[in-house]
């Protein structure tokens, strides 16, 4: 019980810190990008504008399943909509420190804030750096593929890096190693769900810097998210928490 404790408290402490520092991050970087698209996406929707950007949409059911998502509630611009997303990130990253806490206890790796860092890179290329090469952080006002096949290509792609890079950190035979090495390659072989042709009001230098701003915010995040966990684990393994 008292490794469970030493885990969970490991994760708040860990998830709490990294939480605020990826929102006051995401200030910075992400949300003004998400707020000059939002802009565009609705002029695009009251018909002030339209900017072709590439050849037509050929597949109307994303555009006004669009169109229809913005009747959804959604927290109020400002200091609400601050609040719930540091609510989220705080939940978000308390879940990927259970995770890398999880790892470090069964695997017997040593509880030290280097170690916390290279799993935390490991975390970052399977959650973020290889789905990205196949569905890249887009802002609001791209239309995209369904959303059911997205997310199925991205847990999928996640799921197998993880093993993937598992097989091949965790493992000293060559055999296992190459399989995990399949498993890696293996989502970009089947290739991510895109629409064939869109046309979207979003400058695409807003587009581009977005994801830059995501990939730049999330590698910082899961490499103090590493660090944390690292350090919290053994701080709090030590007082027998």
């Amino acid at each position: 019980m008292s490794i469970f404790r030493t885990i969970v408290f490991t994760a708040a402490a860990a998830g709490l810190c990294v939480g605020v520092a990826v929102t006051a991050l995401q200030q910075i970087s992400a949300v003004p990008l998400i707020q000059q698209a939002e802009v565009f996406e609705n002029q695009a929707e009251d018909g002030k504008f339209s900017l072709q950007q590439g050849p037509a949409i050929t597949d109307h059911k994303h555009a006004s399943g669009q169109a229809h998502s913005t009747d959804a509630w959604k927290p109020a611009d400002g200091l609400e909509r601050n609040v719930f997303t540091a609510l989220f990130n705080v939940v978000e990253w308390t879940g990927f420190s259970l995770c890398l806490a999880g790892i470090l206890v069964i695997a017997r790796r040593p509880a030290t804030w280097r170690e916390g860092c290279f799993w935390g890179l490991g975390g970052f290329t399977a959650v973020v750096l290889a789905p990205s090469l196949g569905l890249p952080p887009e802002p609001p006002g791209i239309p995209a593929d369904d959303l059911i096949l997205r997310q199925t290509w991205w847990a999928t792609t996640v799921l197998a890096t993880a093993f993937g890079l598992g097989l091949m950190s965790l493992t000293r035979s060559i055999l296992a190693s190459l399989i995990g090495g399949l498993l890696i390659i293996a989502p970009h072989v089947v290739g991510a769900p895109h629409l064939v042709k869109i046309t979207t009001n979003v400058p695409y230098p807003i587009s581009q810097q977005f994801g830059i701003a995501v990939l730049v915010t999330t590698f910082l995040s899961w490499i103090l998210l590493g660090a944390l966990t690292g350090y919290f684990l053994n701080r709090f393994g030590r007082t027998g928490v």
